[in-house]
């Protein structure tokens, strides 16, 4: 029995996409397999977005922004962008949405947290598609 495979999308990867993917690791337990990229990586996860991660008990502070890759896209089930504007490749068979959502770059830390609380509401949402 093979698992789903979700991957999150954004730009730099540094912020919306990390927190997608460490909240859907954190509720999936395994029975989702979760990555996250990006066409142009910073050079590091927005610490913004570590701090307010790290109050859920969720350490992404070992993150790194990732490239986008056909292969990345070929091999997911579900390709979510964040809203970001960033394309991707297309492929028949797969599931694309976008999350129009607020981007966090730059933010202090109490304007990050209805963002990932909006991130959190969707990823269970798509959770609870995925493993129904």
């Amino acid at each position: 029995m093979t698992v789903p495979e979700v991957l999150f999308v954004c730009v730099h990867n540094a912020g919306r996409s990390q927190m997608a993917a460490g909240l859907l690791h954190h509720h999936a337990r395994g029975r989702v397999a979760v990555r996250s990229a990006g066409s142009a990586p910073a050079d590091t996860v927005n610490p913004a977005v570590v701090a307010v991660m790290a109050e859920l008990g969720i350490d992404l502070s070992h993150e790194f922004p990732k490239p986008l890759t056909a292969d990345g896209v070929r091999s997911a089930d579900v390709v979510i962008t964040m809203g970001c504007g960033d394309a991707c490749p297309v492929f028949p068979g797969k599931r694309y949405l976008d999350w129009q959502l607020d981007d966090p770059a730059g933010l202090p830390a109490e304007q990050v947290r209805p963002i990932r609380d909006e991130i959190d509401r969707r990823v269970r949402d798509l959770l609870a598609e995925l493993v129904s």
